[in-house]
């Protein structure tokens, strides 16, 4: 037999590794720990749960702690959807020094005297709230031609990013002392605070960086219902530490409830808009039908129907 052909037996004799863990579904609502990446904090949920499949719903930077929602199994078709949910925060903002990442892990780039008051401070804030066009920073995961920005900074490389519009509804100045500044801030997705902290020094003249970061709400999630890494591992097994997993619409209680009968239900998981009682005028809806529970989301149409957007239903058997 030819080395070719011995090659090409052994190649069509291999089979892929079949994933590890368990095909569970829900979500976590976890409190991250500083110190550690959103991948990093996912992998070891993943290990701690026995999940099969997990991913996370918008990434927090190293040094942030704070709520960082993890969806598993059929509930990571609804990921994508909290990117775009709302955001609370609180921070805690060090005036005087600009560092190239906008935060205490970056590099002091400038060094400057403070000598400001809060009623300063506060006003300077005022250019910061509302609606307001926001250039990302260098060092965030934007991408540039395929290339996330952070990379390119990374190679010293800086370029021309295109302002965002954004809404910060809430920017609360809690504290003033010295250098040191903490706000509580209630903003839109893609809002991103070391770039309120390189924006703010930059309006006072003295430079500023982010030193501490925690979130504290995500749509209509609160970081007061999360749980910690260190206490998933202080449970005493995996059913246990499954218990606080959540289902995954009671994370999207921010839309509307829409209620659908289950021949209407067949026809919408064949990919078909259905009609239906209660829709809003547009927007998406929150969609269920007797018998089998949470569909998954759906868009209004122009002409008031209903259409699958993205569920976690495969099919529903008909009436």
């Amino acid at each position: 037999m030819s080395s070719n052909c011995s090659r090409g037996m052994r190649k069509m004799g291999r089979r892929r590794p079949q994933p590890s863990g368990d095909a569970i579904a829900g979500m976590l609502l976890l409190d991250k720990p500083a110190g550690i990446t959103s991948n990093g904090a996912l992998q070891e949920a993943k290990r701690l749960l026995n999940a099969r499949k997990g991913g996370h719903t918008g990434s927090l930077d190293p040094i942030a702690t704070g709520l960082l929602p993890l969806c598993f199994g059929s509930a990571t078709k609804l990921s994508g959807f909290f990117l775009d949910a709302d955001k609370k925060y609180w921070a805690k903002i060090r005036l005087g020094e600009a560092t190239d990442t906008g935060d205490a892990e970056g590099t002091v780039l400038t060094s400057r005297p403070v000598g400001l008051t809060a009623a300063e401070v506060d006003m300077a804030l005022d250019r910061f709230r509302g609606p307001i066009l926001q250039t990302p920073p260098m060092y965030s995961a934007i991408k540039v031609n395929g290339q996330p920005l952070y990379k390119l900074a990374r190679e010293g490389k800086e370029i021309e990013r295109q302002p965002r519009a954004v809404t910060v509804y809430e920017l609360e100045l809690t504290a003033f002392e010295g250098r040191d500044l903490e706000l509580n801030i209630d903003c839109s997705s893609g809002f991103y605070v070391r770039g309120l902290a390189h924006d703010l020094g930059e309006r006072l003249g003295v430079g500023g960086h982010v030193v501490a970061l925690r979130r504290i709400g995500v749509g209509t999630l609160k970081v007061s219902e999360a749980v910690t890494l260190q206490a998933l591992l202080q449970m005493s097994d995996v059913a246990q530490r499954r218990a606080v997993l959540i289902p995954p619409d009671r994370s999207l209680g921010h839309l509307p409830t829409v209620d659908l009968s289950v021949e209407a239900a067949f026809y919408l998981c064949r990919g078909q808009p259905v009609r239906a009682n209660g829709l809003p005028e547009s927007g998406l809806v929150r969609l269920y039908a007797r018998d089998v529970g949470f569909l998954g989301i759906g868009n209004v149409t122009d002409d008031m129907q209903v259409a699958p957007r993205r569920l976690i239903v495969d099919t529903v058997k008909s009436a």
